[in-house]
């Protein structure tokens, strides 16, 4: 007798799991150790922004993200990337989760249901992200190993746009996901084909272009970039409204007379 098929929730991860880029993050914590230069870094944050800015699905600057990504890794051990990995999860990683996001992802496991990320990330760091918050396991881009060393070659592609609906739908495959019965959560309208391939689309932190298409679609939406703005915002004023009441009560007067 077959086996029913599972229930999954995909998770992107930068602007979706955690404020910000996991994989400057990373650069960001190698850099710190002397790993690369300012040049090195200013390289990658810059074909990042182009592509951030232009929004466009621009195969050249898709493939100088490669290039620049995997120069970061060219010629180090991967046991010492491993170990840095570690404390950069701890020092950047976690403070910038969402926790809204990390809620939904809870609810799911709480329903004996599996949560992987998908993520254009190299799959070592998203390993170990998805392995501390006790998720099921992670989708990512695939640097090449040779002799326990970075080669700064991938293996098949960036997981970016289509690509992660094809691995998607291959990992489905392999361990018998109902991906019409699934769940794909993302803040990105890159990954409208991810959203597109299983049943329960939704939208966190969305950007413009996502937000207009699942306002379309009926796809249910979370910001939680709001909820932390207001609580900025509300922060200070009611810092002063207690002080304000500490100091108009009774036996506030009582102690100044």
């Amino acid at each position: 007798m077959a086996l029913p098929l599972k229930r999954v929730a995909f998770f992107d991860v930068d602007n979706t799991l955690m404020r910000g880029s996991s994989l400057f993050f990373l650069s960001k914590g190698m850099y710190q150790r002397g790993f690369f230069t300012k040049k090195d870094i200013s390289n990658f944050v810059m074909a990042n922004l182009r592509y951030r800015l232009s929004g466009i699905e621009n195969r050249e600057e898709i493939d100088k993200i490669q290039g620049a990504a995997c120069e970061f890794f060219r010629g180090h051990d991967v046991s010492i990337i491993e170990k840095m990995g570690i404390e950069v999860y701890d020092e950047y990683v976690s403070p910038a989760l969402w926790q809204g996001t990390i809620e939904i992802a809870n609810n799911h496991l709480d329903h004996d249901e599996e949560v992987w990320l998908v993520t254009a990330t190299p799959k070592d760091l998203a390993d170990l992200i998805a392995k501390r918050l006790g998720f099921t396991g992670a989708l990512g881009t695939v640097a090449e190993v040779r002799d326990g060393v970075y080669t700064g070659k991938l293996i098949g592609q960036l997981l970016h746009g289509p690509t992660k609906a094809i691995a998607v739908e291959a990992l489905a495959a392999e361990h018998g996901i109902d991906l019409a019965n699934s769940y794909a959560y993302s803040d990105s309208h890159h990954d409208i084909p991810l959203l597109q391939a299983v049943g329960n689309p939704r939208a966190i932190n969305p950007d413009t272009l996502l937000q207009i298409h699942a306002l379309r679609e009926g796809w249910p939406i979370y910001d939680f970039r709001r909820m932390r703005a207001l609580k900025k915002l509300a922060a200070p004023v009611l810092g002063r409204m207690v002080k304000l009441r500490t100091l108009l009560s009774p036996r506030s007067w009582r102690r100044s007379r």
